[in-house]
């Protein structure tokens, strides 16, 4: 594709136009919504199974009905973008985003609603891997699209955070708002984005649409985030969860061999043979998932042990947003410094201590020495990890495949997700910690393994991050396949780039395709 940055003088292009931050600030509102999604309605459900008389598990599903429409159809999102053109899969999604959240705030069923919200995840599956490919092949690889992509994926961290605190507000007035609040906002996001977004390229010479592997890939995926949702309340060692992940590694085993011998792939496989893009898919699941168990857990601790209001307790994790927020722009120029595995795993130490210093809570609310210690600590990881690992991934990769590998890191973001907080439930209810004759200091002592697991799970991401430091910062370390076959999906690859800091585009070119003009 043509880059806006194509064919300009040096010097102008370390100087952003008025219209290339505007793109950025259009696919950063898109990225800020998903996020937002995502935190918002939880603080809202108390009141959702009020109005409409809902049951627990029909209430469950209003969460787990976005999480498995996104994670289950992230991959395909991906590839669609690099197939169909990135801009165009883009304002598709973002338009069906907005009437799904319009018709989620209007409804007055709950299968209705679990409808939009499956809907919703489903056009998030596609904005999100479009937005981040448009990003990457827009800027330059190197110090231009590291400071993109801090802005980028710190305006999603931000959306994850302000959507507890923007929650407690809005369902002081009613849950409906919740659901409402994102349609106004992503159309005025859609038309600007219909002005700014550039026309990107499509490739039209991989030999056809892999069907089969979109198939296989979608329905593993759909049914590997149904079961990990299902398994605590269906019980871990139940026969309906063992078939179910059964069934999921059999339609991944499927996936892998059609992939192998697909001409045109959904996922070429070879990209996997990456020591650093593994660490990143991986380190993104320890990251993502450690998160969302922590957040759970302390809404839970703060709601029902300390008996803040939803809004108390939104304002209580506003430091760790604000520090995201605030070093939106910063982190770009840290990573082009120290190269993005020493800025991850510094990110780790900081989520382990943070989530270890959280271990000291008690029934008496500590907020200065035990909450905002450890809340500032998050925020600062958070504000280094994300960006790092989106930069990791995608430095390196030709551009008719960042969509697929955007898919992919979100993909191992949202099932990293889904697992880690179901494994946590499952520690924290194995006490029978919530039973009805449970003292608070029990339901205390409930929640503290489960803390613990979320402390592990980040060390675990530590550790994964640490071969990344064993070379040199200036070493090219084969960090991203880049080049293809074109017969066979791993016959041919090239390691061209490293997780070392990058000054400029990857060395080495990929053969040329046909690209048609969306």
């Amino acid at each position: 594709m043509t880059s806006p940055l194509t064919d300009v003088p040096k010097s102008a292009q370390e100087r952003w136009s008025p219209r290339l931050w505007g793109t950025l600030l259009v696919l950063c509102a898109a990225m800020f919504l998903d996020a937002l999604d995502v935190s918002m309605v939880g603080v809202a459900l108390p009141s959702i199974a009020a109005d409409l008389d809902l049951s627990t598990a029909t209430l469950q599903w209003i969460v787990s009905g976005y999480i498995l429409g996104y994670g289950g159809l992230l991959l395909l999102g991906g590839r669609a973008a690099d197939l169909l053109g990135r801009r165009r899969v883009f304002l598709i999604a973002l338009a069906v985003f907005a009437v799904a959240s319009l018709f989620g705030g209007l409804v007055d069923s709950g299968p209705l609603l679990i409808a939009s919200r499956f809907v919703k995840g489903l056009s998030a599956a596609f904005t999100a891997p479009a937005g981040l490919s448009i990003i990457t092949t827009t800027f330059k690889e190197g110090p231009q699209r590291n400071r993109a992509l801090s802005i980028y994926t710190t305006c999603a961290a931000t959306g994850f955070s302000m959507g507890l605190v923007l929650s407690g507000l809005l369902t002081e007035l009613s849950w409906r708002w919740t659901m409402l609040l994102p349609a106004p906002v992503a159309l005025i996001a859609l038309v600007f984005a219909l002005r700014l977004i550039p026309h990107s390229a499509r490739d039209d010479s991989s030999g056809g649409y892999d069907l089969p592997g979109a198939v296989t890939g979608t329905a593993a995926m759909l049914l590997l985030v149904f079961t990990v949702v299902e398994a605590p309340e269906a019980g871990w060692a139940s026969a309906r969860t063992l078939l179910s992940f059964l069934a999921a590694a059999a339609l991944l085993v499927a996936f892998v061999l059609i992939e192998r011998r697909s001409p045109s792939p959904l996922v070429r496989l070879g990209v996997l043979r990456s020591g650093s893009q593994v660490r990143a898919q991986l380190g993104a699941a320890a990251f993502f998932g450690s998160y969302v168990a922590f957040q759970f857990i302390v809404t839970q601790y703060m709601q029902s042990l300390l008996g803040w209001s939803a809004l108390q307790t939104a304002l209580a994790f506003l430091p760790a947003g604000v520090l995201v927020a605030l070093s939106s722009t910063k982190i770009g120029g840290i990573v082009d410094r120290f190269g993005t595995p020493r800025v991850i795993a510094t990110g780790f130490t900081l989520l382990v201590v943070g989530y270890a210093l959280f271990l000291r809570i008690s029934l008496v609310p500590r907020y200065a020495a035990v909450i905002l210690p450890s809340m500032l600590l998050i925020g600062a990881a958070c504000a280094l990890v994300f960006p790092s690992l989106n930069i990791q991934a995608t430095n390196g990769v030709d551009d008719r495949e960042q969509g697929m590998v955007s898919g992919l890191l979100n993909t191992s973001i949202q099932v990293g997700g889904a697992f880690f907080l179901a494994v946590t439930t499952a520690v924290i209810t194995a006490g029978d910690a919530h039973g009805g004759g449970a003292s608070p200091q029990q339901v205390l002592d409930g929640f503290r393994p489960g803390l613990a697991v979320v402390a592990v799970i980040a060390l675990a991401g530590l550790l994964i991050t640490l071969p990344g430091l064993r070379r040199p910062r200036g070493a090219a370390v084969g960090s991203v396949v880049v080049a293809r076959s074109s017969d066979t999906d791993a016959a041919a690859f090239e390691p061209v780039a490293s997780d070392a800091p990058t000054a400029g585009p990857a060395a080495g070119t990929s053969p040329a395709k046909a690209v048609l003009r969306d």
